[in-house]
C-alpha cells in the first residue's frame, strides 16, 4: 500500500482542470490534476483539506494522485446548476453485464468470420501456383510461375506461357499477341 500524505488544496485551475496541492509535512507544492480526485460530481475547493498518494510523472516530476477528501461537504452550488449529477439508475449492472456479453460475442463473431477469409485465401495462395506446375503442356513445355512480360526473353516464350499457363497476365487487350509492347512489336516476332 502506497504512503498517503495530508495536505490542502493550494491553488485551482476550474478552466484546466489542474491546481495545487501543499502538504502538511512540506511547504513543496505538488502538482494535482482532476482526473486524481473521486467522480463525485464536485470541484476542488481551494483551502480543501486532502488526503493523497505521490507519484511522479512522465518527467520526473512529483505530482499528487488518488486524492481523497477529508471533509464530506456537499457539492459546490456552482457545479451542480452548470453540471447535472448524473447517478446511474437502478438495475444498471445487469444491462452494462448484457451489453458486454454481447459485444464479446459479436467481437468472436467478426474475428471468426475475418479468420476464415483470411485461412481461404491461404490456402487459394497456396494452391494456385502448384496448379500451375503440375500441368505440362505439350512438347514438354511446363508453367514455372512467370506472369508478367517483364519476367519472358522472348515473344516465343511469352506466347506459349500466354497459351499452355492459367492466370498469366501478358496480352492486356486480349488480341492474342502477348507482350506487344516488349517482345512482338517487331514483324520478325514469332
Amino acid at each position: 500500500m502506497a504512503l498517503r500524505f495530508d495536505g490542502a488544496l493550494k491553488k485551482w485551475n476550474a478552466e484546466r482542470g489542474f491546481g495545487f496541492i501543499v502538504a502538511d509535512q512540506g511547504a513543496q507544492e505538488l502538482f494535482v490534476h482532476i482526473s486524481a480526485f473521486p467522480r463525485d460530481g464536485r470541484l476542488p475547493a481551494v483551502g480543501e483539506l486532502l488526503s493523497f498518494e505521490i507519484e511522479p510523472d512522465r518527467d520526473g516530476r512529483k505530482r499528487a494522485v488518488h486524492v481523497r477528501r477529508q471533509s464530506a461537504a456537499q457539492p459546490s452550488p456552482a457545479y451542480t446548476t452548470r453540471h447535472k449529477i448524473r447517478r446511474a439508475p437502478k438495475g444498471r449492472h445487469a444491462s452494462d453485464f448484457g451489453s458486454r456479453v454481447i459485444g464479446v460475442i459479436m467481437l468472436a463473431a467478426l474475428g471468426w468470420y475475418g479468420y476464415t477469409h483470411y485461412a481461404s485465401r491461404v490456402e487459394q495462395i497456396k494452391t494456385a501456383p502448384q496448379l500451375a506446375f503440375e500441368a505440362p503442356a505439350p512438347g514438354g513445355f511446363q508453367c514455372d510461375g512467370r506472369k508478367y512480360c517483364s519476367q519472358m526473353t522472348s515473344c516465343k516464350e511469352a506466347k506459349l506461357f500466354l497459351k499452355n499457363c492459367p492466370g498469366v497476365e501478358m496480352d492486356g487487350d486480349h488480341d492474342g499477341v502477348p507482350c506487344e509492347q516488349q517482345w512482338c512489336t517487331s514483324p520478325f516476332a514469332n
